[in-house]
């Protein structure tokens, strides 16, 4: 029996965790930059304070990204909840097509 290998993009809930994860690492690179940023700043290196500013300013822009992405991602995913939802009711109250009664006459 074989089974597929996962992967994140194998499905949006999957994707959706994916992207959760991102985000939390992107959370914990910026705690981390602002404390290295704080000690260049209190060492006055200049050139790797402003460096770090940049790369501050790149994670919140990731960070902005990626949480745009986690909303559109469950937006898809309770789009694809009702449209199945909408699916089985619509399996479940169709009424059951009659087979044409060959024996009676017209």
């Amino acid at each position: 029996m074989t089974s597929r290998l996962q992967t994140p993009f194998d499905s949006v809930e999957n994707a959706h965790q994916y992207v959760q994860l991102l985000v939390e690492a992107i959370a914990e690179a910026k705690s981390e930059i602002t404390t290295d940023l704080d000690l260049a700043t209190k060492a006055k290196l200049e050139r790797r304070v402003q460096a770090m500013q940049i790369v501050q300013f790149k994670l919140e822009k990731l960070e902005q990204h990626l949480k745009t992405s986690s909303r559109l991602l469950n937006d898809l995913r309770s789009l694809r909840r009702l449209l199945l939802e909408e699916r089985l009711l619509d399996s479940h109250s169709a009424p059951a097509p009659v087979a044409p009664d060959h024996n009676s006459a017209a």
